[in-house]
């Protein structure tokens, strides 16, 4: 699953290669990418519902999650909300909401939530809305968010190609009001359950992913969450930034099938029966 923002298409070396080894599925978070610009209040449960929804209909059997960033959220989530639904876990850069509310003194925070309040009115979100998405706006992002990129061969060609798959879906319909809602929504105390409290709780197979240069989520988050349950294999990836599936596609790739074949019987050619999906 994808991170904050993204979209199936920012799997775009990756879905390929998994799928010539077993069943893959992909989907658009709702709010991101192709899905619906809904007008709701958004969350890790909320998302993970949608992602159980589509596990039971379609896949129809316990799936391997693989998410980025936020998409890793919702896949542990699931894994805590769902578990007969999850065979294994998947993470790369794994937020933890909960520590934003605890990094801030009690007495304190309060007052932030009133001063994110004062910043929050439907005109300002909008204007904010109009500037995020302009292209140079989103190419500094990647540059914020990406690290060195060693694998891509055309460095202004991938970044054309990012910011297109970013700043194509902020056009669709209602997307301005899914803003206003993913903005108020991220802020609420119960927008996700608290990363340090469900991995220990987790009985299953968990590859934890990160890259020693990523800007957004410090790699100190992932050695201390690898603390926490003796089933978490954690790789730390040097000169690799936030986005590792799309930074290191070769090398993600790969880690992830080694990983499936050592932990799921399932992890044979296609040819084969296969009685576990992977869901990324």
């Amino acid at each position: 699953m994808h991170g904050f923002g993204a979209a199936i298409e920012h799997w775009r070396y990756n879905l390929s290669v998994f799928a010539q080894h077993t069943s893959v599925y992909a989907i658009d978070l709702l709010g991101f990418g192709g899905s619906r610009k809904a007008n709701e209040r958004y969350s890790a449960y909320s998302w993970a519902d949608q992602v159980e929804d589509f596990c039971r209909e379609i896949i129809g059997c316990p799936t391997v999650l693989v998410g980025n960033s936020i998409g890793s959220l919702v896949a542990l989530t699931m894994a805590a909300e769902s578990p007969a639904l999850v065979a294994g876990l998947i993470m790369a850069s794994l937020p933890d909401v909960s520590l934003r509310q605890q990094a801030a003194p009690r007495f304190f925070r309060p007052w932030i939530e009133k001063i994110e309040n004062a910043f929050s009115p439907p005109w300002l979100l909008n204007g904010l809305f109009k500037f995020v998405r302009r292209p140079p706006i989103i190419r500094r992002w990647a540059g914020l968010a990406y690290g060195l990129r060693q694998e891509q061969p055309d460095p202004e060609q991938f970044e054309e190609e990012l910011v297109q798959i970013i700043c194509s879906p902020p056009q669709d319909l209602g997307a301005e009001v899914a803003f206003r809602q993913l903005f108020g929504s991220v802020r609420q105390p119960h927008f996700a359950p608290s990363v340090k409290e469900v991995l220990p709780s987790l009985d299953l197979p968990i590859l934890l992913l990160w890259g020693d240069g990523d800007r957004f989520i410090p790699c100190r988050y992932g050695e201390q969450f690898a603390q926490l349950n003796d089933k978490i294999e954690f790789q730390l990836w040097p000169g690799v930034g936030h986005c590792l599936h799309d930074e290191c596609p070769t090398k993600f790739n790969q880690t992830c099938l080694t990983w499936l074949e050592q932990n799921f019987s399932t992890a044979a050619p296609r040819k084969e029966q296969s009685q576990t999906g992977t869901m990324t």
